[in-house]
């Protein structure tokens, strides 16, 4: 299922429901004791932290796969804070240990964070508030971790659940298949865990059908998807070895391309995959480059979204540019209306030092230094 903990903070009370979440996210990912502890205390720090700066936001907690696009099966424990506080002035100095801008505090909050996570990122505008997102795995993080040969792509993203239900009827994978990087986003109809066996039943069919292009993969989750209440689904296809892009999208899901500064809508297909498919299903072209993204999400997005022009921000972490997306989307006065999730592809550029500008924050960077 797809399992989310959405806890908002708004008083200490609720410091104690974001350790708990963390822990039971844990033990559902099947981490150990050790790993357990780690997940607990980046949740309680990045908890504690809006607290103490920015007034107050949310933790939601999901279960994620290794960014890298590992193809193993082990599940990591992701946990993004969102806020719309002031922001962080100084955002390398706040990573430091023993920084702090408020009094009685001990300022190991991020610098925790990012030491002992397997993998966090920020980003955070003056007046506009900050959002981190850190994962913790089964085992630590390699003291210089470097990119494996062909692993210079990153997907990640964010998961939420209607009115902080405990499923979204959401669920995004990646997969990989030799040269070609497919990303799948599936929107289960309606709520709760029917909604959800969707979601996932898409997932589970995705990771079957990796060298295919996407509309065959769509109707091969079209068969999967018979038993169930049906989903809109997206899917975009990288194929690093020939600079290609292809999507193909069924139902009520949005993309967008983002290539050479400017962004590309692509646009789906009337239908509901595992019930009425289209019977024709065009593919989308288009080119990858070094500074290509993908961004794919559900309807539970407002339509009038407006896609990050940060340059920054686009080379970060993907599932911190999706929380980022996310978080924009939606206020305290504007809250989402929907299982909502947003889920990006995007070149490495560790892999790719040449393209777009990053920012001189290195303390900050995706994987944290060793």
């Amino acid at each position: 299922m797809s399992r989310v903990w959405d806890v908002p903070v708004h008083d200490t009370t609720r410091i104690r429901d974001v350790r708990v979440a963390a822990e039971a996210a844990c033990a559902r990912a099947g981490l150990g004791s050790q790993r357990t502890a780690v997940g607990a205390l980046v949740a309680t720090e990045l908890a504690t932290n809006l607290l103490k700066h920015a007034g107050g936001g949310r933790i939601v907690i999901t279960l994620a796969q290794d960014p890298d696009i590992d193809e193993g099966t082990s599940s990591w424990v992701q946990i993004t804070s969102l806020d719309h506080g002031p922001g962080i002035p100084d955002v390398e100095a706040a990573l430091r240990d023993g920084c702090t801008t408020v009094p009685a505090s001990l300022g190991a909050g991020l610098g925790t964070c990012l030491r002992v996570s397997n993998t966090f990122d920020l980003h955070s505008r003056r007046g506009q508030g900050t959002v981190a997102v850190a994962r913790v795995g089964p085992a630590p993080a390699a003291r210089a971790r470097t990119l494996r040969p062909g692993r210079d792509v990153r997907a990640g993203g964010i998961n939420v659940s209607l009115a902080e239900g405990e499923y979204s009827g959401d669920a995004f994978g990646c997969v990989r298949s030799g040269s070609r990087l497919t990303l799948m986003l599936a929107d289960g109809l309606g709520h709760g865990i029917r909604a959800a066996q969707a979601a996932v039943a898409a997932v589970a069919q995705l990771r079957n059908t990796a060298g295919l292009p996407p509309d065959e993969v769509l109707r091969s989750i079209h068969g999967a998807l018979r038993s169930t209440r049906g989903a809109a689904v997206a899917v975009g296809q990288a194929d690093l070895a020939t600079g290609r892009f292809t999507f193909c999208g069924v139902g009520n899901v949005g993309a967008r391309l983002h290539s050479g500064g400017t962004w590309r809508p692509l646009l789906s297909h009337p239908g509901i995959v595992g019930a009425r498919l289209p019977a024709s299903l065009p593919l989308q072209h288009g080119t990858w480059r070094t500074d290509s993204l993908l961004l794919v999400h559900s309807d539970g997005l407002p339509s009038r979204w407006t896609p990050p022009t940060d340059p920054q921000l686009l080379t970060l972490d993907p599932a911190l540019i999706a929380a980022v997306v996310l978080r924009e989307a939606s206020s305290a006065a504007r809250p989402l209306r929907d299982d909502t999730s947003v889920a990006v592809l995007t070149n490495d550029r560790r892999a790719h030092p040449d393209c777009s500008p990053r920012s001189p924050r290195p303390a900050a960077s995706w994987p944290p230094p060793r």
